[in-house]
């Protein structure tokens, strides 16, 4: 038995805050890698290639010409034309993220310059809402070609998307004919559209306007399809491809012409508009 007691020992330091988001560890090779390293390197993994989710913002800023980005539509706003009715209401969600993100919607869309060459450009933007397609999402995906089909520029879309918007039922799965048509019109009037495909890019976004690009570029190792592998699995009862619904994949059956990595895909637009250009 102790005689003495040993003496409660207190101490008046404060645990050290770290910020949240300073490190992220890499899904691809485990490394932990400092956020400033990552927004210095496009957000693709010093060590690995992985390439990172990056807002619609930081793809405007590596694409375009500097400071020649005007934003259009930025005026339009989801409507609760359903008034979904959940753990937590549509308006609610849409506010959420809109505080998060910065954004109104899923979608930045305007007009710039790519080395010299004016395009109309439309980026989705993951971490609003998955980038479900909605109303606003259509309507300015639609104006962003048709302001390309009227200046007669090329349209660049970059998308991901998890698909249509649930909260706007048939509302959303509308938006895949009317952004369908408005790039028929821009390919009657033999004007180019490049479309860029990133990790995930599916379902109805994938089955209208993102798979229907002149040219159609993706990230490596991009999740796309219409369903998810696991859905496609339990539907089909069959054992599926390695790689399946991996841009890898898709180059090698057709679907995509090319893979590039992030770094260069600003030269790759450039090349390819230079070529349309001079093809006309």
């Amino acid at each position: 038995m102790a005689i003495f007691k040993r003496p409660a020992l207190k101490t008046t330091r404060k645990k050290r805050d770290i910020p949240q988001g300073l490190w992220q560890k890499c899904p691809g090779c485990s490394e932990v890698v400092h956020e400033i390293e990552l927004v210095g390197n496009q957000r693709v993994c010093p060590h690995c290639d992985h390439h990172f989710a990056q807002s619609a913002k930081e793809r405007i800023e590596h694409l375009l010409d500097p400071d020649t980005f005007v934003e259009r539509d930025a005026n339009l706003t989801s409507v609760d034309t359903l008034q979904f009715q959940g753990v937590a209401t549509y308006k609610d969600r849409l506010k959420k993220y809109q505080d998060a993100t910065g954004l109104t919607d899923a979608v930045l869309s305007g007009y710039g310059m790519i080395e010299g060459y004016k395009v109309a450009i439309a980026v989705m933007d993951f971490s609003f809402l998955a980038a479900t397609m909605g109303s606003v999402v259509g309507e300015r995906i639609t104006r962003t070609i048709e302001f390309g089909t009227e200046n007669r520029c090329p349209v660049i879309i970059v998308s991901a998307s998890g698909g249509a918007r649930m909260y706007e039922g048939m509302l959303s799965l509308m938006q895949m004919a009317k952004t369908s048509g408005a790039l028929a019109r821009h390919a009657s009037q033999r004007l180019p559209y490049i479309s860029v495909l990133t990790n995930p890019t599916t379902a109805g976004v994938m089955a209208s306007f993102a798979s229907l690009g002149d040219v159609i570029l993706a990230e490596p190792k991009s999740m796309i399809g219409f369903a998810g592998p696991r859905v496609i699995k339990e539907t089909t009862h069959q054992d599926l491809p390695e790689r399946f619904q991996t841009a890898e994949f898709l180059e090698e059956h057709g679907l995509i012409d090319r893979i590039v990595h992030r770094k260069k895909l600003r030269a790759e637009i450039a090349e390819f508009i230079c070529y349309f250009s001079t093809t006309q």
